[in-house]
């Protein structure tokens, strides 16, 4: 059954539920303005876990609205960033904002950055004069969507700072290409976080980097359990069985009994498998 079509509301109104935005009828939903931008990206990663959780108990992930709504909104699950970026497109959308998918590829330790399609992020048109980097999908980061121009310093609430690079590269094929770089303030200098071009994508385009992050060994999706959400003090984290909250940049751990991992899930995360 196809689940959201543009023409219904209910199916928005059944997503802002899920994230705590109110909003009663078709009536209450909010215009599209920068304001607005920036309470429902916060109210997601508040509301809906970052977790791979379906990776690890024979859940294929399948990348078409239907099935994310499906997973996300109304079995109150969370996703990775193909899934959380790409619903949250969706709702955007419905809402009267212009969104561009975006592929980037993530920063490793060398300094290098993952293949195309490794992230899945957002660029949200023309809201007080501006370009907008949205990103529901990338763990623990920016919570405010940032103004999409180089070299301007995003301060967060808790004192982190975010920023945009424009570079040039030709190391590929001697082809100039374009790349904007995400990079955070971290242990006194800039430390990138993803790389991505301007080049517009569809939701479909990603599937097969989706089915390698599912299946690949050499995936860090593969090789343990993740889910983490944003708290309005700081963070909650499921690691494996390692249970590490955050509250104003205090970091405690304990590791769980196995017995104990799905009532935590259910508890701290409104996860149920």
């Amino acid at each position: 059954m196809n689940i959201l079509n543009a023409s219904s509301p209910a199916a928005c109104l059944e997503y802002l539920d899920r994230i705590h935005f109110p909003a009663q009828a078709s009536s209450d939903f909010p215009q599209p303005s920068l304001q607005t931008l920036r309470a429902l990206h916060e109210a997601h990663l508040l509301a809906v876990p970052f977790e791979n959780l379906s990776i690890h108990y024979g859940q294929p992930i399948i990348l078409q609205e239907d099935a994310l709504f499906n997973k996300i909104v109304r079995q109150r699950r969370g996703g990775f960033c193909y899934e959380l970026n790409g619903l949250f497109a969706w709702l955007l959308r419905q809402l009267g904002f212009q969104v561009t998918l975006l592929s980037a590829g993530v920063a490793n330790d060398s300094g290098n950055f993952s293949p195309e399609f490794d992230h899945l992020t957002l660029l949200v048109h023309q809201l007080d004069g501006a370009d907008w980097l949205a990103d529901v999908g990338f763990g623990d980061s920016f919570r405010q969507p940032l103004r999409f121009e180089a070299e301007v310093e995003h301060a967060e609430a808790d004192g982190r700072k975010y920023r945009l690079q424009r570079k040039d590269d030709e190391s590929e094929e001697h082809m100039k290409c374009e790349y904007w770089i995400l990079q955070q303030f971290r242990d006194e200098k800039w430390e990138s976080q993803y790389r991505f071009t301007l080049r517009l994508h569809q939701l479909t385009d990603f599937t097969e980097r989706c089915h390698y992050q599912q299946t690949s060994p050499e995936s860090h999706f593969t090789q343990k359990r993740i889910c983490s959400l944003a708290t309005p003090t700081g963070r909650i984290s499921l690691s494996d069985l390692r249970l590490i909250t955050t509250i104003d940049e205090k970091r405690e751990e304990r590791v769980l009994q196995p017995e104990e991992y799905e009532g935590m899930l259910a508890e701290m995360f409104g996860v149920v498998l």
